[in-house]
């Protein structure tokens, strides 16, 4: 099974999640050796940028990206929160490699709307890293930061950019795990499965937004455009990965 896993930035910003995830991860990886993991990092730019004085801004979830928030996304996302997560699954025994969608044009992307500054939408992407990388044993890590063919560098929702990493490399599930136990309803109930149209009037009715809003746009995305099966679920639900994996329906599940 090819699959991708998706980690908010709230599960990796404390070395015991990140241990713990970790340890997961290599026991999936045991199984099922054609695994990627794409990450965020949201909680811990924000903090950067409050460090420095510089305000966060964001339209439908997306942070307005000036000069000075694309270079603190070069040195969190592709750099602190990337290399830490490498490094505890290096320790978990994985054989874990860093990158962005930079790196051999991995997720090529182009700007979302000028005034959001450099955010990026992804256009394209080249699976055949990914490809070459899982099939020597390899673990692929990737940032959520994009690039282009002109040099530029693009500041990239983790959903947006994972959505678009499993759809080019046809992805039987796209795994998000996230601080919500899944997609909730105005009752505030949770929705085991759901799908497109469903989520189309979740968004309609105002009941998604923020960050739950760009997952929806995103899972819609992916299912149609060839991703057998996208999940939310909460990560810090107990040996989530192996249970999800072994059919037990946590969270919530998107079908076509």
């Amino acid at each position: 099974m090819k699959l991708l896993v998706k980690f908010g930035g709230a599960l990796l910003d404390d070395a015991a999640s990140r241990s713990n995830l970790a340890g997961q991860v290599a026991a999936l990886h045991a199984s099922n050796p054609v695994l990627a993991v794409v990450h965020g990092g949201g909680k811990q730019m924000t903090r950067f940028l409050e460090e420095r004085g510089v305000p966060s801004e964001f339209v439908d979830g997306l942070r307005v990206s000036s000069p000075a928030v694309i270079d603190a996304v070069l040195k969190v996302f592709a750099g602190t929160v990337n290399h830490e997560l490498v490094a505890t699954l290096v320790a978990a025994g994985l054989d874990a490699i860093g990158l962005t969608g930079i790196d051999a044009a991995l997720t090529e992307c182009e700007i979302v709307n000028p005034a959001l500054g450099q955010v990026g939408r992804p256009v394209r992407a080249n699976p055949r890293i990914l490809d070459t990388l899982t099939a020597a044993g390899f673990l692929p890590v990737i940032a959520c930061v994009g690039g282009d063919r002109t040099g530029k560098v693009y500041n990239v929702n983790a959903d947006q950019m994972a959505t678009s990493l499993a759809a080019s490399w046809q992805a039987d599930r796209l795994l998000f795990l996230t601080d919500v136990e899944g997609v909730r309803g105005a009752d505030g109930q949770r929705i085991p499965v759901l799908h497109s149209d469903q989520a189309r009037k979740l968004i309609e009715d105002g009941v998604a937004t923020g960050g739950m809003l760009a997952k929806l746009r995103a899972a819609e995305f992916a299912l149609l455009n060839g991703v057998g099966e996208v999940r939310i679920v909460h990560g810090s639900t107990p040996d989530v990965l192996a249970r999800v994996q072994s059919g037990e329906p946590l969270g919530t599940a998107f079908l076509r």
